[in-house]
């Protein structure tokens, strides 16, 4: 089936769920209903009227003004819509047409909700980790039976249970706790994928999170005690090996001159 229809399908709908989680990042954090009440200035409180409430067309047409008191809106509400448009684009070029497309989309959103939610809080919330290994277990488990594979649910359980492992062990050293729970549901995404996925989306991880930290560090902007949101590293790690695991790994292996595993 050709995937043109598909990336317009998945990039409007992008859109949508990226409106939804600009909610989500900022009503979450603090325990706030996403439901009640509907979206309406902080300044004025005037309710946003629903022309208004358009993906990205919304915050153009009000050129990122309230339209009643001109308080300014965050040029960060477009872009997390746009980018979970482009991000859902990226994952149904990797999976195209396929059972497992749902799943990863899932994991894109959760990605960006995290992601946007750890920079401003410090923070990884149960209300929306938790429930993610439900929602991977319900969308995987069944392709997993349809293909006649259940080995790739048993290697997600294993990935997922080797990084608990990992990061409860680098909570000694001081490694958040919400990045300990983050670390099974990345790993059972990316066990599923398979091993290859699992050690590049967990070394990525370290070298994404690792290398600005130096860097901040060398410039005197953190001290050594400074917490640095690490969930945004890891999760753009878990993307890195969803997209490319498998040629990075075997890239790598090339260079030391092993066998693929």
């Amino acid at each position: 089936m050709p995937e043109t229809p598909l990336f317009g399908i998945v990039a409007l709908l992008g859109l949508a769920i990226g409106s939804f989680l600009n909610v989500v990042i900022h009503r979450v954090p603090d325990n706030k209903s996403l439901v009640h009440p509907g979206s309406r200035c902080p300044r004025c409180e005037n309710p946003i009227r629903a022309r208004h409430n358009v993906p990205v067309l919304g915050w153009l047409m009000l050129r990122g003004r309230c339209a009643d008191c001109g308080e300014p809106i965050s040029v960060r509400y477009p872009l997390v819509e746009a980018g979970t448009a482009a991000l859902f684009v990226a994952v149904a070029a990797r999976f195209g047409w396929s059972w497992e497309l749902p799943a990863y989309l899932y994991l894109a959103a959760v990605a960006i909700a995290l992601t946007m939610i750890d920079f401003d809080r410090m923070r990884l919330p149960n209300k929306i980790v938790i429930p993610s290994y439900g929602v991977a277990a319900v969308l995987l488990t069944p392709v997993s039976i349809l293909a006649g594979d259940p080995e790739a649910l048993l290697r997600a359980a294993g990935a997922a249970l080797a990084l608990y492992l990992l990061y409860r062990f680098l909570a000694i050293f001081g490694l958040g706790g919400g990045d300990v729970k983050l670390a099974p549901l990345l790993g059972f995404y990316l066990g599923w994928l398979g091993w290859d996925a699992v050690v590049v989306g967990a070394f990525a991880g370290f070298v994404i999170g690792g290398l600005p930290a130096i860097a901040l560090l060398i410039s005197r902007k953190v001290q050594l005690k400074s917490k640095i949101p690490f969930g945004p590293s890891m999760l753009a790690g878990a993307l890195l090996a969803v997209f490319a695991g498998t040629p990075l790994a075997t890239w790598y292996l090339e260079q030391l001159q092993l066998p693929p595993v």
